[in-house]
């Protein structure tokens, strides 16, 4: 779908979502929980008319909005100390969410990091009383955070927001949606952004990009000729400057363009009227450019044009 069916790239989410929901349903399979990002419309949508579907939340959005908000007051006068805690307060809410068997025992493990960072470890919470680490000393003592200090005070805001701490029991055991986001990064590859396409080509390249996907998806890690196991090393931006340990996965295979090859010449040449036909009943939406039809916008297009195509 395109965003001006609906309004704004905002709804269309939140309509995709819906969509997808439909034709799940459809096609038989029974859906028990769903997991996403903390879309507004969305948890409306799951509230107010699949509450018979458990909803849940991913962490590394979750984790992901924390993160950006500790780096931001980081950037604040008499808050640098907050920096060196966004790595740990980030794995405290993976950790919260993956050790935990009710909501409110995730919440209970998470509002116990406020503590933590002041050197406090015994909270008052029957779910979670104290820390499960070993008392730190020496080098693994932490720079602690002075109580009642501005960098102190804030920071325990953005780790107590209402929304956050209301969020927080609805937060992932175990599924993640680090599927789905590898492949809108192997999209970019068959539809680049910076590439205007049409809507039957876009749709074309998203499911030559599906076919790709479900070949190479459950692909095994590489191995050296000594049968070790191989991985690799990356830097990505968000980690800014620091590196993430990968598995390297055996080399992608591109079955699929053989069949569709092997389609193509034995079916479609010979017989292309189903296939038209099926074209034909594609949907189309209107164009997302906009559409000039009064005569003076017309003549100010084409002088803007002028400028830039004319010797």
């Amino acid at each position: 779908m395109q965003s001006n069916e609906v309004g704004n790239s905002q709804c269309m989410e939140k309509e995709g979502f819906e969509r997808s929901i439909e034709v799940l349903e459809k096609r038989g399979l029974k859906i028990k929980a769903v997991v996403t990002d903390r879309h507004t419309g969305v948890q409306k949508f799951m509230r107010k008319k699949r509450k018979d579907i458990v909803h849940y939340f991913d962490p590394w959005h979750m984790g992901k909005g924390v993160g950006k908000n500790i780096d931001a007051l980081a950037k604040l006068k008499n808050c640098q100390e907050v920096g060196p805690w966004r790595k740990s307060v980030v794995n405290h809410l993976y950790w919260s969410g993956s050790t935990s068997t009710s909501g409110k025992e995730v919440v209970a493990k998470w509002t116990s990091v406020a503590n933590h960072i002041q050197d406090i470890h015994i909270h008052d919470c029957e779910l979670f009383p104290k820390c499960l680490h070993q008392p730190l000393i020496g080098e693994q003592a932490r720079q602690w955070l002075k109580p009642s200090t501005a960098a102190c005070e804030k920071l325990t805001e953005i780790l107590l927001a209402p929304r956050l701490m209301k969020d927080m029991e609805k937060i992932s055991p175990g599924h993640r949606t680090s599927a789905i986001e590898s492949f809108h990064s192997l999209v970019l590859k068959f539809a680049p952004k910076n590439v205007v396409f049409s809507f039957l080509g876009i749709l074309c390249r998203l499911q030559l990009a599906v076919m790709h996907y479900n070949e190479n998806s459950k692909r095994l890690q590489a191995t050296t000729k000594e049968g070790q196991l191989r991985y690799s090393v990356v830097f990505p931006k968000y980690k800014r400057g620091d590196f993430t340990v990968r598995p390297l996965k055996s080399d992608p295979t591109f079955g699929y363009v053989d069949n569709l090859m092997d389609l193509l010449c034995d079916d479609v040449v010979g017989g292309p009227h189903p296939y038209q036909e099926l074209l034909k009943k594609t949907e189309v939406p209107e164009k997302l450019c906009a559409q000039f039809t009064r005569p003076d916008k017309e003549e100010a297009v084409a002088r803007h044009q002028s400028r830039f195509f004319t010797k």
